[in-house]
């Protein structure tokens, strides 16, 4: 299968702007006949902490909306992650300032009131136009803990037409193997990270985005963003990588559209091969 990840330069909080380029760039790895096409972190906005509420979309979201048009019309697989603002009707009626977060003109949203605005790191896959699953990021990152409240379930995404399972995981949460751990025994065919992991962690990125896949006998799309936001710059070097951990594509640091052919397969052989899910001492751990 033809997977591809969509390396791009991020323009801070310009949404129209990031999603028309985000679209360009995935038409052209529709045009080199890529099934799977991974998008950056918050792909559409970036981390756009000072106009919050306009970056956050609400369901049904006009940004989903047009990437399901183009999932249809390229009959084709679009993952990543947006800011999703949620209404939703708390069990707890705390009002501490730690639950606050900046809304609209500085005012503040309690997090911890009933029918409060809720704000989710939102992953995303579509399927030939229809929402196949969503992702709430679980562990968001020191500051974004100030803007996001955190995700409370950890499942794949499952692709009806082509019956495949996907693990989705965002960024952060690259460092913790227990969620690519869950997401493989779970029944996960292919690992997904979309990211937005800055310098100077090149080298970390590198070893776990390898380290994933080889711990989990499974393809990973680590699909990273370029380019630099307010006091942040990012590497890049999105990769796909296969089954025994090996790297099949890396987009540097440019702009870029990378594109590979990964053997979905293989893991079943390697599994055979190197035993690890048989072997696991439950009992212990």
């Amino acid at each position: 299968m033809k997977v591809a990840c969509i390396q791009m330069d991020i323009l801070h909080c310009r949404k129209q702007e990031n999603l028309e380029k985000a679209l360009h760039m995935a038409l052209k790895a529709v045009k080199k006949e890529a099934e799977i096409i991974v998008f950056p972190e918050v792909f559409s906005t970036g981390f756009c902490y000072e106009n919050f509420d306009h970056a956050a979309e609400s369901l049904p979201s006009p940004t989903l909306e047009n990437l399901a048009c183009f999932s249809e019309a390229n009959n084709c697989i679009l993952i990543g992650s947006i800011i999703q603002k949620a209404i939703e009707e708390d069990e707890e009626d705390e009002e501490d300032e730690e639950n606050e977060v900046p809304g609209n003109n500085g005012s503040k949203i309690n997090k911890g009131s009933k029918n409060s605005a809720r704000y989710y790191n939102l992953g995303f896959c579509f399927e030939s136009g229809t929402l196949a699953g969503t992702y709430r990021k679980t562990h968001p990152f020191k500051k974004e803990n100030k803007y996001f409240s955190r995700g409370s379930s950890i499942e794949p995404i499952p692709l009806k037409k082509q019956n495949l399972k996907i693990g989705l995981e965002i960024c952060y949460e690259l460092r913790f193997p227990e969620i690519a751990r869950k997401l493989a025994l779970s029944g996960s065919d292919l690992l997904v990270t979309t990211a937005a992991f800055p310098n100077p962690k090149l080298e970390h990125w590198k070893t776990l985005v390898r380290a994933r896949a080889i711990e989990n006998q499974i393809p990973h799309i680590a699909c990273n963003r370029t380019g630099s936001a307010p006091g942040l710059s990012y590497f890049g070097n999105s990769m796909i990588v296969d089954s025994l951990g090996e790297v099949k594509a890396d987009a540097r640091d440019k702009e870029s559209v990378i594109v590979f052919d990964i053997d979905l397969s293989a893991k079943d052989e390697i599994r055979k091969d190197v035993p690890v899910f048989v072997d696991r001492r439950t009992e212990l751990y």
